[in-house]
């Protein structure tokens, strides 16, 4: 790949200010040299933040041709699952179809190429009522598992390899509600835990006749004492119609608490966010006011965690119609009183930013990555009316908020060209070719899918990086062999990143993927791992752009072969 010798805008900003890198690398099993677009360092040696990369959509092109569709039963959910089905380090797609099956879509992309995949029919994945879905390895034996999401009876599909699944509920002892559920969530809760604790979070109460009655009860499965299957289900009572959920070490604890999203839309007056303790051996307790939990009430649909201040804490990210919230902890970690830091760092993402409708925006699935690689964290916001709601936006695009210096965020949607006024759903952020750059799937209600490959400061025949990055995957004794509730920092130079594992939140949509971070000028990086039960492992030194495996003990990191 060569880079364009034109001129060309790349997030509001001319390519004279930026670095160029030259970069050998194996491409097809031939050397080839491109540039990176990269940013100049400031005096002090931290990178300086990029605008927006490039993306162009292909979805036609790629054979990704599905939709999310329904009436008012799928007015929520539609979300996707990204992940590795057939081991060859492909994120493959499980998309939800609401009234219409669901469709698994095996990853067939070339390195650095054009995207393409192939859907795998199969009984066991094509399911009807299918609002998301969240891939994890519940059993600890390589291929992952399933938690399929519907508006009726939930499934959980056991991953054979190559991409097949088979039941698993009763293997797994695991008794399916039959609600309406959009929301799930995992974790560890302790280091000998032979399978995870799992919650879903289901949304109203029907009657026979259809009519929503109230909110239904969240529920949670934790392991019995066999370690072989689960216990009996705990209802997480009070629920107030949840739309979102996430286990999170909020505290740097080492315990992973419950935060639930809400729509105020539904429950009664005394609803509200919530955290739920989640200790173990002891049953889940709501945080209150004696805590320092203050209420909110908001249109909740999705729920991102990052560390964005730099504080050693994870921020929240919460959707809603209207302004959005980033909550940030108000006191420290000795208990979850949180103020709300959106307005001032450019965050609230409560109207549309192209379009000309001025009514408020109701958004769903949120994702912090780095999407320019210049090591500052991006956020996606997808966007949509709920039907043809007249007080909200109906012309209303998803947001690519671009990560700056000093901790704002600028609005980058209309030089990303990712601009549609669909009604937008789940989606994901993931490396669909290994190029080292996230590309973009986005579901709509009633639309068909889009897919957009991220090209950097390119076009589709001639991409062109704009900072260097690496991937980090991880690797511990079974059964969490994927260290979910682990961290990791990653530091070149004086610049720092740390990021989570968790299983949960979004809108519908999980992602079980390397955690990405970009290095900007940087060409290498040290990696260090805080696991699952503490343990902080040593700083290992690691070379830039590509895919590493750091395994619990090791001394060196480990090169993923492509």
């Amino acid at each position: 790949m060569t880079t364009p010798t034109r001129r060309r805008r790349i997030g509001g900003r001319r390519l004279a200010a930026l670095g160029t890198v030259m970069v050998l690398t194996l491409v097809g099993g031939s050397l080839a040299a491109y540039q990176v677009l990269a940013p100049r360092l400031a005096v002090d040696g931290a990178p300086v933040a990029l605008g927006a990369p490039q993306f162009v959509e292909e979805a036609a092109a790629a054979g990704l041709t599905h939709r999310y569709a329904g009436d008012v039963d799928y007015i929520v959910g539609g979300g996707v699952a990204t992940f590795d089905c057939d081991a060859n380090g492909l994120a493959d797609m499980y998309i939800a179809g609401g009234a219409e099956p669901a469709a698994l879509f095996r990853n067939t992309s070339s390195i650095s190429g054009a995207l393409r995949f192939e859907r795998v029919a199969d009984r066991s994945t094509d399911l009807s009522a299918v609002t998301g879905a969240y891939p994890l390895d519940i059993d600890g034996d390589g291929p992952m598992d399933l938690v399929v999401l519907r508006h009726g009876e939930e499934v959980v599909l056991r991953g054979l390899g190559d991409c097949r699944f088979e039941r698993a509920e009763q293997r797994w002892g695991i008794r399916p509600g039959d609600g309406w559920t959009v929301a799930f969530s995992a974790t560890w809760e302790t280091a000998d835990a032979a399978l995870p604790t799992l919650a879903f979070g289901d949304y109203v109460v029907e009657d026979a006749t259809g009519e929503w009655t109230g909110c239904a009860d969240a529920s949670l499965l934790r392991p019995a004492e066999s370690g072989r299957a689960y216990d009996a289900t705990i209802p997480m009572t009070p629920s107030y119609c949840t739309l979102s959920m996430m286990f999170s070490d909020w505290s740097r604890s080492g315990r992973r608490d419950l935060r639930v999203s809400n729509d105020r839309q539904y429950y009664r007056d005394d609803g509200q966010e919530q955290l739920w303790r989640i200790e173990p051996g002891q049953p889940p307790r709501l945080y209150g006011p004696d805590d320092g939990w203050q209420t909110l009430r908001i249109w909740g649909m999705g729920i991102a965690s990052q560390d964005v201040t730099g504080d050693g804490y994870p921020e929240v990210y919460l959707t809603s119609q209207g302004d959005n919230k980033l909550q940030t902890l108000a006191d420290g970690p000795a208990r979850p009183r949180y103020s709300d830091i959106a307005l001032r760092r450019g965050a609230t993402a409560h109207r549309p930013y192209i379009g000309g409708d001025p009514n408020a925006s109701t958004a769903w699935h949120p994702q912090f990555e780095d999407v320019n690689n210049d090591g500052f964290m991006d956020l996606f916001v997808s966007k949509g009316n709920v039907g043809e709601q007249p007080d909200y936006a109906a012309k209303d695009p998803s947001n690519l908020l671009i990560g700056q210096a000093d901790g704002t965020f600028l609005e980058g949607g209309t030089d990303a060209g990712i601009v549609r006024y669909e009604r937008a759903r789940g989606a994901a952020l993931a490396d669909l070719n290994l190029d080292g750059q996230l590309d973009l799937v986005e579901v709509f209600r009633n639309q068909d899918v889009q897919l957009w490959r991220n090209v950097g400061g390119g076009t589709a025949e001639q991409p062109a990086p704009m900072g260097h990055w690496l991937a980090v995957d991880l690797d511990q004794d079974v059964p969490n062999h994927d260290a979910i509730g682990a961290w990791v920092a990653v530091r070149a130079g004086n610049h720092q990143v740390e990021r989570e594992i968790t299983v949960g939140g979004g809108h519908a949509s999980g992602t079980a993927a390397p955690l990405h971070f970009g290095l900007g000028t940087a060409t290498s990086a040290e990696v260090r791992v805080t696991w699952p039960d503490g343990e902080v492992g040593p700083w290992l030194p690691a070379e830039g752009d590509r895919s590493i495996t750091v395994r619990r003990g090791a001394s060196a990191v480990e090169p993923v072969a492509r």
